[in-house]
């Protein structure tokens, strides 16, 4: 019992005792109005900005956008697919997996250059890339529309690539950024833009297919000659895709003010200590930071960082079930546009999403104590496995539900699993910065993005067991 009682027994701390302090005692300086002195050796805590705090909630929102866009564009997919059965079949495992890859590749290349890394340049190159790709998107929805679903997937899987990696260089340079701010609210609001941006995509495609009227269906050509049939299409997509622009020249936009803010950051912590050597804020930040290996941050994390892959693992799920569960009504005489599988399916992501993002905002809570416990925060994440067999009680593919009934899919299932992804993700995110040293932060939270994106892949390979259900 005591061996038990152990395990779920929060670990000891990183000592404060051997952290060392950045500037000399006595040394007092201004950030930005307000005060960063030194006492007694300990430096003051970075003061809270609201400001701040929205600007890397809008960092979340753009790091995850293109991901959660390619999830619930999943009905328009199905359109351009529609005339190949095994592409219909498989092209949503097949974007997972190739997201997750490409995203844990960038991560481990990432993760491993720390010591001349660039922080803003990461982020805002992610930005840039991400514009190009929705661009792209938004322009083969009105062009292309005749090239063979086998082509079009595969176009589309570059640009998923290119995705892929702009997500890994917003999510390793946000974290790290945040974690070197040196406060939690800052990863948190990152969790909670993150789950933001599953919640708006499902919007944005619900109301492009309720209030934006499809084309006229084409009239047959006069001419014997035989052209491809195009997938029908409407300007419901390409403004769908749009906002992903949007969202990323806003993010790209408001971030310029963060460097600001951290360069000024960095000057003051670096001044007394390096004022003889330094000749840049840039140099002055890889001063004060070293290299950590990743078996030493593992050792440090192990339960955290399980925590963190094991729930993405489960999550990977989702997507593959909820692209294949309709209405119980569709079809039926009461059959409406609500229960229509262009509208129902993204129904079911925003359920999800809504949940998600409702987790991560309420992991600021400390709720039961878990987030001091890391042993916990795993065995939560393992039992978040059976939430799996639920959806097997849904309408998949329209063979007909056990439980007939679509508040049952999307209040008791959905919505809690997306919940409890949000809330463990979060919690087990902030929670990192608080077993490693000051020094280590900006690692750890590199280390921290990286098991996520493992628990992402794996994941995305695991759901092609649940493809051909």
């Amino acid at each position: 019992m005591d061996r038990l009682k152990a395990i779920f027994t929060p670990p000891k701390k990183a000592d404060e005792a051997e952290y060392q302090p950045l500037t000399d005692d006595n040394d007092t300086g201004t950030l930005e109005g307000s005060t960063y002195t030194v006492d007694d050796g300990e430096i003051e805590e970075v003061p809270f900005s609201w400001a701040e705090y929205c600007i890397f909630v809008l960092l979340g929102v753009a790091m995850l956008w293109s991901w959660n866009m390619f999830l619930a564009a999943a009905p328009y997919f199905q359109k351009r697919f529609a005339s190949d059965p095994w592409v219909l079949e498989n092209f949503q495992s097949a974007i997972t997996s190739t997201f997750t890859f490409t995203t844990l590749a960038a991560m481990l290349v990432l993760t491993n250059i720390q010591s001349t890394a660039s922080y803003p340049f990461r982020i805002s190159t992610g930005l840039l890339i991400n514009t190009f790709v929705f661009a792209t998107m938004a322009f083969t929805t009105k062009y292309f529309l005749g090239i063979s679903p086998g082509a079009y997937l595969a176009v589309m899987l570059v640009l998923v690539c290119l995705s892929a990696w702009s997500v890994g260089l917003i999510q390793n340079g946000a974290l790290a950024y945040a974690g070197s701010f040196g406060r939690v609210e800052y990863t948190q609001a990152i969790m909670a833009g993150q789950g933001v941006a599953g919640v708006l995509p499902a919007i944005a495609q619900i109301f492009s297919v309720l209030f934006v009227a499809a084309p006229p269906p084409p009239n047959p050509a006069s001419s014997g000659e035989a052209e491809p049939a195009a997938a029908p299409t409407s300007n419901a997509a390409g403004i769908y895709f749009l906002t992903a622009v949007l969202v990323s020249l806003l993010a790209l936009a408001s971030f310029f003010p963060l460097v600001r803010r951290h360069n000024t950051l960095i000057e003051h912590r670096m001044a007394a200590r390096l004022a003889e050597s330094i000749t840049s804020v840039e140099e002055a930040e890889r001063a004060a930071r070293r290299y950590v290996s990743i078996p030493r941050l593992f050792r440090k994390l192990p339960f955290v960082s399980g925590a963190v892959f094991m729930c993405m693992l489960v999550a990977m799920f989702f997507p593959v079930f909820t692209s294949k569960i309709l209405s119980v009504h569709h079809g039926g005489g009461d059959d409406g546009r609500l229960s229509a599988p262009g509208v129902f399916i993204p129904l079911g992501f925003f359920f999800w999403n809504l949940g998600d993002l409702l987790g991560r905002m309420g992991a600021a809570l400390p709720l039961w104590g878990l987030r001091d416990r890391p042993a916990a925060l795993f065995a939560f994440a393992v039992a978040r496995t059976l939430f799996l067999p639920l959806y097997l009680l849904c309408n998949i593919r329209g063979r007909g539900a056990v439980v007939d009934s679509d508040l049952f899919y999307l209040l008791v299932v959905q919505f809690p699993f997306g919940l409890t992804n949000g809330w463990l993700c979060s919690a087990a995110m902030m929670s990192a910065g608080e077993w490693v040293d000051d020094s280590e932060r900006e690692a750890a939270g590199g280390f921290m993005g990286l098991a996520l994106v493992t628990g992402l892949t794996v994941g995305s390979l695991l759901s092609f067991t649940a493809a051909g259900i």
